[in-house]
């Protein structure tokens, strides 16, 4: 969700007008996602287990109301923000390092190796035509025949995807203000799938309260439906 108001309510790369009509909620599928990532991208025959697809799916509509652009999104929280929280978040776990030596180095298991591994359509487009299908077939027929082009194995019709990052959690006491620790001056190097690239940290106040007021409220007897 946050993924969802961070790209309807900032500026992001591209200055795009995002259009996120449908919030998805993923379930355990790793077969089903392995095969949809194996039919675009055949090199790839091993799956990361617990590999569920993006975050946050959006899109960009035009005029006519047909899909134009993806953005997919990872949004991680941590209860404290770190340059080694987020470190790890991004490059994955300290081990050993595989060559010898005693060192510790990263596992390369983190979001930049997510993102570099995703197929071009983001996992969860299909998920999204579906529901977008249930949810108003009339109003977004547009969409839905444009997402089924794109969804295609054989010759898809390709769109331009933009990836979004969010890492947000506490501050640290230790944290001044304005400190960023994701890059910013640039693409980093880790990044190799060649999108636009937006990366944020968003940094709270207590957040697990805020976090658990929000699902209080999805799950209330009284919530809207």
């Amino acid at each position: 969700m946050l993924a969802g108001l961070v790209t309807e309510g900032y500026p992001l790369v591209g200055e795009h007008e995002w259009c996120v009509p449908i919030f998805l909620f993923r379930y355990h599928e790793d077969a089903r996602n392995y095969l949809f990532s194996l039919a675009r991208r055949p090199e790839r025959r091993r799956q990361t287990v617990g590999r569920l697809g993006s975050d946050f799916i959006g899109l960009l509509l035009d005029e006519n109301g047909a899909v134009i652009r993806f953005i997919a999104g990872e949004a991680k929280w941590r209860k404290t923000l770190n340059q080694s929280a987020v470190d790890t978040v991004m490059l994955g776990d300290l081990i050993d390092d595989p060559a010898g030596g005693g060192a510790r180095v990263r596992s390369g298991k983190g979001v930049w190796n997510d993102l570099n591994n995703d197929p071009p359509v983001p996992i969860g487009v299909r998920q999204l035509q579906r529901l977008l299908q249930e949810y108003d077939p009339d109003g977004y027929d547009a969409a839905i025949l444009s997402l089924e082009r794109a969804l295609v194995v054989r010759e898809p019709v390709p769109l331009p995807r933009t990836d979004l990052v969010i890492v947000a959690g506490n501050a640290s006491a230790t944290r001044d203000t304005l400190t960023c620790f994701l890059p910013f001056e640039g693409t980093p190097p880790e990044y190799t799938a060649g999108h636009d690239l937006q990366l944020v940290e968003v940094v709270l106040k207590k957040g697990e309260a805020l976090i658990d007021a929000i699902y209080d409220s999805l799950w209330s007897e009284n919530a809207d439906a």
